[in-house]
């Protein structure tokens, strides 16, 4: 949305009267920045030092529960294996949600921070791995906190229900689906609106991004496994080789991208990993391959995942493979997400609303350099009936951000005080614009 489009939306809202007064909001900047100096800023340092991997996050969620409870919300556990809910309930109103992630990754932190993790844990395939917060759900749980406290003692601005959720496993996207798989819009209020943040290492610091439509792309995992007939090395016409079945497969996929989608739709098909053989002068019976997909829209999901399934099959047909060994296609039900994609009409009084609280300069708006993907998706998807926003934060310093290292790397770092500060802020503008007190 244009400079131009916000400020004439901010002025029909402000003569409406709709809009949060600017004293009000500068209460609430001098607000978080007292509460980042006497409990958010420790918090952050803990979990920075102590992160947990997909799924695994107890001691996580136990800090999570405690927090929340001591600010007075109602705060049920386990919801989707580590999950932690939170209700706070103020009159007649629309409910919204606000979710945070909680998970790190098996990565060594490189960082060089005074408060690097050194932690290390024991993963669910039974292999102890070093782990940091390299995505920046450090951020997201301790301004989730800052956001309960702020809430709670600003009541008198809004009316309705807030949920909080602190969401298990988003890295490997199964921890919403397992959230809402355990009753979260059942069990719960459900709500009308949701609304998460993600820091960004590459926005500078004291900036927002409010997309109007698609944010992050869908992904899939998916597994090949290619048999052959083993034979000696030598003798390649007594077996059928599963590596070239294999190497014609990795080729052919991408014509599914360069032939069969649209060029202005987005579509990523990356053969991530292949494992086949054993010597030299051994043909074997076997090769694995481990791919991702993305995609910006359902429709061409559909058509990339139908045409693995295809690809994979006819391809081993036409290099002999016989019918009884031709490759199995597995689709992970746990590693899936459709598109992030915000309603746009609800992230334009969140974007008014930003601007109206954090001033005009605070909103950028950037194309998109990647298909990553988040499962904050399912908590909005269609059939659900859910308006969903999501927005990032800056978290690097305008002069670092060029040489900021990326996200999932082990020399990730980022900015905790204006990252947390601004999420907070951020997130406390959304939720009072999406239920105002009439």
């Amino acid at each position: 949305m244009k400079r131009a489009t916000i400020t004439a939306a901010l002025a029909l809202v402000l003569a409406a009267g709709a809009a949060p007064s600017f004293a009000q909001d500068a209460a609430l900047k001098a607000a978080v920045k007292a509460d980042y100096d006497a409990n958010l800023g420790a918090l952050f340092d803990h979990f920075h030092r102590n992160p947990e991997l997909s799924g695994m996050e107890v001691q996580t969620a136990a800090r999570m529960a405690q927090e929340l409870r001591a600010l007075g919300y109602e705060v049920t556990t386990g919801v989707g294996g580590t999950g932690v809910v939170a209700v706070l309930r103020n009159g007649a109103g629309p409910t919204v949600m606000i979710r945070a992630d909680m998970d790190g990754l098996p990565l060594l932190e490189a960082s060089g921070l005074a408060n690097a993790s050194t932690a290390r844990q024991i993963d669910s395939d039974g292999t102890e791995k070093p782990v940091m917060h390299a995505c920046g759900h450090d951020v997201h749980i301790t301004a989730l906190v800052g956001t309960a406290r702020q809430m709670a003692a600003r009541k008198a601005n809004w009316s309705g229900t807030l949920v909080l959720i602190a969401q298990p496993a988003e890295e490997r996207i199964f921890g919403a689906r397992a959230m809402i798989d355990d009753g979260l819009y059942s069990r719960f209020p459900k709500p009308d609106y949701a609304v998460a943040f993600h820091v960004s290492a590459d926005t500078p610091t004291g900036k927002i991004e409010a997309p109007l439509g698609i944010v992050y792309s869908s992904s899939d995992s998916v597994d090949i496994t290619v048999h052959g007939v083993g034979t000696h090395g030598a003798s390649p016409h007594k077996g059928v080789d599963p590596v070239l079945v294999a190497s014609q497969i990795v080729v052919s996929l991408q014509s599914l991208r360069s032939r069969e989608i649209d060029p202005l739709q987005g579509a990523v098909v990356t053969v991530g990993a292949i494992h086949g053989g054993i010597k030299h002068n051994i043909i074997s019976d076997r090769v694995d391959m481990q791919l991702t997909v993305r995609s910006d829209d359902l429709e061409v999901r559909t058509r990339l995942l139908d045409g693995i399934d295809r690809i994979a099959r006819h391809t081993a047909l036409a290099l002999g493979v016989p019918e009884d060994k031709l490759p199995t296609v597995t689709r992970s039900t746990v590693e899936s997400t459709p598109p992030t994609i915000n309603d746009a009409a609800t992230a334009a009084r969140v974007r008014v609303a930003l601007t109206a609280g954090l001033g005009e300069g605070v909103l950028i708006d950037k194309a998109r350099s990647g298909m990553g993907a988040e499962d904050f998706a399912h908590f909005v998807t269609p059939e659900h009936g859910v308006k969903g926003v999501y927005f990032s934060v800056g978290g690097t310093p305008a002069d670092q951000v060029d040489a900021a290292p990326g996200h999932h790397s082990p020399l990730f770092r980022i900015t905790p005080e204006p990252a947390v500060t601004l999420g907070v802020e951020g997130s406390v503008l959304a939720a009072e614009a999406l239920m105002p007190r009439s």
